[in-house]
């Protein structure tokens, strides 16, 4: 199942996590960090809390001017404050079938056809997790992979859900279909999803921002799921789409 496999980034690699949500998550939950920098002259009390805390836990505290910062965290919003960090490593899409074993609940996953946003990205993972998805599936090409700002758009999620980038997401269809999931495309012409049994082993699908599911991936799917929608418009945003679709499912897994 070659298609599966991770690819991990080089060990010697370093990821910068900005803004003062996703510090704070990162420190928490024990993110291995190499650096905090933080804006010289900024003593405001969420960045004296922070960086109390990367001392205590052994990490080196640096000050630095406001346009290395800037630098450091290419032009994101950063809050005066970023933390180095060792990349977080792919997971492999057996590790997320491991995942929904050990919590012996049928698998949940999300498969991302070609989301070149990083905020979109962060977005989808949030959701994901706060619906209770077992990881998300990304692909090799075609699409954003897990930087300083998915980190920041997530919230701080991406450090509690495991992601698998995989060489070819319709392969990875087939692969998960042949288990026993079965996988839905989100399509504005799809079944509306309060009419599906969404309750069992499911992936869904969610295509690029402008294009949505390709063709080839969505012939691959069990099938497409859509949401009711009113107001002259045909489509939400991928993001929003996702998370009321993840929702949705989350209902009927309860």
């Amino acid at each position: 199942m070659e298609d599966q496999r991770a690819t991990r980034q080089k060990p010697d690699e370093k990821e910068i996590i900005y803004g003062r949500n996703s510090v704070r998550e990162a420190l928490r939950v024990g993110v291995a960090a190499n650096a905090m920098y933080i804006a010289k002259g900024d003593r405001s009390a969420p960045l004296v809390q922070l960086e109390a805390v990367a001392r205590d836990k052994g990490v080196v505290v640096k000050f630095v001017d406001v346009k290395k910062l800037e630098h450091l965290c290419s032009g994101g919003v950063h809050q005066g404050i970023a933390l180095s960090v060792s990349p977080k490593a792919y997971s492999t899409v057996e590790e997320l079938f491991d995942i929904a074993a050990q919590r012996g609940e049928p698998p949940f996953f999300v498969i991302l056809d070609g989301i070149e946003d990083p905020h979109n990205l962060g977005a989808v993972i949030r959701s994901a997790l706060c619906c209770g998805a077992h990881g998300v599936i990304i692909p090799e090409r075609r699409g954003a992979a897990l930087t300083g700002a998915v980190e920041k758009a997530s919230a701080g999620a991406l450090a509690h859900i495991a992601v698998a980038r995989v060489k070819n997401v319709n392969d990875c269809i087939k692969q998960i279909k042949k288990r026993g999931v079965w996988v839905y495309a989100a399509s504005s012409d799809g079944t509306p999803c309060g009419q599906l049994d969404l309750s069992g082993a499911v992936a869904l699908v969610i295509g690029s921002e402008g294009e949505g599911v390709s063709r080839l991936v969505r012939e691959t799917c069990d099938g497409a799921v859509g949401i009711p929608i009113k107001g002259g418009f045909d489509s939400f945003n991928a993001s929003v789409a996702a998370g009321i679709l993840m929702y949705e499912i989350m209902k009927r897994r309860d």
